[in-house]
């Protein structure tokens, strides 16, 4: 399995058993403000993000993300200012996959789809200190370390901070043309 084998889709209702493999993990949702969910948390969930493609204008764009037929993971791009053409990514990956590059895969298709087709000029990303693969990962997608914020979600071990990255639509097109 490689991040090129990767293939994101838009969510469907359908895809909420699949995303609820993972979503009632406690090691999926580990540094995440969330879960372990049960299943009418799953299904609000991606009744949400199916409703959000419907939104105008749309800020939330929500994938699923396939390996062949299988759903292994999501992605989500958030346009956080269209007049300032900001956005935030995030993924999540079935535990069963990790560390075979379907987050880093997840990640290149939603900076693809950011730049690429939405225009942005800079996109971000958080993620726990704690959570190295998760580093890693924005690390390995050109992302630059901005630094540590405090204290910016409640999560069940206590308050956590988040690490911040981002990228510029400039250094993303070097990045994609190598």
């Amino acid at each position: 399995m490689s991040q090129h084998s990767v293939s994101l889709d838009k969510i469907a209702f359908d895809d909420w058993q699949a995303i609820h493999s993972w979503a009632c993990l406690p090691e999926a949702c580990r540094f995440q403000p969330w879960g372990p969910n049960t299943e009418d948390q799953t299904r609000d969930f991606v009744k949400a993000a199916v409703e959000a493609w419907s939104s105008t204008p749309q800020q939330r764009f929500a994938h699923v993300a396939r390996f062949g037929d299988d759903v292994v993971g999501m992605g989500e791009l958030h346009v956080r200012s269209h007049t300032q053409r900001q956005g935030e990514i995030s993924y999540v990956v079935h535990p069963r996959v990790w560390g075979q590059g379907i987050g880093t895969g997840i990640g290149r298709r939603l900076l693809s789809r950011g730049f690429g087709q939405l225009g942005l000029h800079r996109i971000f990303a958080t993620c726990d200190p704690r959570n190295l693969g998760s580093a890693r990962v924005l690390a390995k997608l050109g992302m630059t370390y901005e630094g540590r914020l405090r204290h910016t979600a409640w999560i069940r071990d206590g308050w956590r901070d988040s690490l911040t990255f981002s990228i510029l639509e400039e250094e993303w097109r070097a990045e994609d043309s190598e």
